[in-house]
């Protein structure tokens, strides 16, 4: 009984840990999303405004899009420095610390955003979410890797897709926030674009109660007392002892290597497919056009003949599809697997792309095709929770070793990150331009995307690194190479096992 209610409470423990880091970690990502959306007419106005006081111009709608779109798009490009930092911080100053002094960037984003109505400066807002974007995207990159180091082997996938389910419920978060009667009207608009700082908040008091990553512990800083005594705190007094012969092989494999960097992985014929892996799938992850809906949801349900005054109101249900989908994916990721979720979703997504083209179509010629429409984008962006949403974020975790993993995510987040800027950027001229045909490019992405899950990712759930490796192996040599692979790996681990056992 006594062991029961010990590991009951240790369980308690790791998702406390898991709340306290996402509240102030990826759900500012989907907050940060979906807040734009609510004060679209305000912001355009005040940036019309600003322009008409100072120089005397009056803006035309294409030069206000223009620029409301730049001021959308902007927070990806925050993003990417945030991806590309992230890898050298979580290094240094591993990864919880990493995650708390994210939100220096954070702070300074929400005073910007809360006196820019008053200071008249519409260049305020921009460098706000440039800043805000930096806390993203440092964010986007080290929950994941903070998360996939400290949980227990067949919790790691659910664990690590946590971090999708707290993005999409950033995404509701603010799309209840920005409503019209909260603080998405017009005298509140400054005081939304400052309101992410409470999550913030609520990680600085609350993450360093809560242990560093273990492996970042034993492999990046040797200290052994202190990664078992993390372990402890996290699963209970004992720690599995396959757990421990899974860490130390980790540690034996990378004994004397230093932390890798991005090119050096790019040019390293031993992880090409894992790097190739990565790099699509977290390209694919924004050329969908998912999250691209959120902050262009007037755009859309605009195009598919919603009336402007309920917009707002719908904008929520797509929210709540994704965090719905993305709790369900947690609940199967472990019984059906990542490549299962991740295929499953883009075809998914490419169907429903295809049935929400011809309801655009025929949305003039048949009354009740608009719903169908607004449906189409629910179901789509339900797929998109189902599996990439989450499961992208676990990937490189799972099949990079721990001196590789950091750079891993500086290619995947600043890819990730760069392409959200340039759909955001363009998305809003695709949709004038495309007209019906709007979502043909997203189409055709997750079609390709689906087809080469199927064909060159291999299944990672439930396996050791070692295991993927030697299956990613068959891709990167062939399969001589796996077979002496094979043989070396057995006499590391003959080693590992001697140097545990002493």
């Amino acid at each position: 009984m006594k062991g029961e209610q010990q590991k009951k409470g240790n369980s308690r423990t790791l998702a406390m840990m898991v709340a306290c880091t996402a509240i102030g970690g990826t759900l500012q990502y989907g907050y940060n999303l979906a807040i734009m959306n609510a004060p679209t007419v305000y912001i355009q106005a005040f940036v019309n405004e600003t322009f008409r006081e100072r120089w005397g111009v009056e803006l035309n709608v294409y030069e206000v899009t223009l620029i409301w779109t730049f001021i959308v798009s902007i927070f990806s490009l925050g993003g990417l420095v945030g991806a590309l930092i992230a890898g050298p911080m979580s290094i240094r100053f591993g990864r919880k610390k990493t995650m708390l002094l994210s939100n220096i960037f954070l702070m300074s984003s929400a005073i910007l955003g809360l006196t820019s109505r008053a200071a008249k400066s519409f260049e305020m807002i921009l460098i706000s979410r440039v800043l805000v974007g930096i806390n993203a995207g440092i964010s986007m990159n080290v929950q994941p890797m903070y998360f996939g180091e400290s949980a227990p082997k067949h919790l790691r996938g659910a664990v690590s897709l946590s971090s999708a389910i707290f993005t999409a419920f950033g995404v509701v978060l603010g799309q209840v926030v920005g409503l019209r009667e909260i603080l998405g009207s017009e005298p509140c608009w400054h005081y939304l674009l400052a309101s992410n700082a409470l999550p913030g908040i609520f990680q600085l008091l609350t993450l360093p109660w809560f242990p560093e990553s273990p492996r970042y512990l034993l492999i990046d800083r040797g200290d052994k007392e202190a990664c078992f005594a993390a372990l402890r705190r996290l699963r209970g007094c004992e720690v599995s002892p396959s757990e421990i012969e899974e860490m130390m092989q980790e540690q034996a494999e990378s004994e004397g290597m230093r932390p890798r960097q991005p090119w050096e992985l790019l040019r390293d014929r031993n992880v090409r497919w894992q790097v190739i892996s990565v790099a699509l799938i977290s390209s694919a992850m924004q050329l969908c056009g998912n999250d691209s809906i959120y902050s262009f949801a007037y755009y859309v349900f605009q195009e598919a003949g919603i009336a402007p005054e309920a917009i707002q109101y719908i904008t929520i249900g797509t929210g709540t599809c994704e965090f719905t989908a993305c709790i369900i994916s947690n609940l199967l990721i472990e019984r059906q697997g990542r490549r299962v979720l991740l295929m499953g979703g883009y075809a998914l997504m490419a169907g429903w792309a295809v049935v929400f083209t011809v309801a655009l179509c025929f949305e003039h010629m048949v009354e009740w095709m608009p719903f169908l429409s607004m449906t189409c984008v629910f179901t789509y962006i339900l797929s998109f929770g189902m599996g990439p949403a989450g499961v992208t974020g676990v990937l490189p975790t799972e099949i990079f070793n721990q001196t590789s993993r950091p750079a891993a995510y500086m290619i995947a987040g600043s890819l990730m990150w760069l392409n959200l800027f340039i759909v955001g950027m363009v998305f809003p001229f695709i949709v004038s331009g495309l007209g019906n045909f709007c979502f043909v490019p997203f189409c055709a992405v997750c079609f390709c995307t689906a087809l080469y899950i199927g064909f060159f990712l291999p299944e990672t759930k439930g396996k050791t690194l070692s295991d993927i490796a030697r299956e990613f192996d068959q891709l990167n040599f062939g399969k001589q190479h796996q077979q002496n692979s094979s043989i070396q790996a057995q006499y590391k681990l003959g080693e590992v096992q001697h140097a545990t056992a002493l």
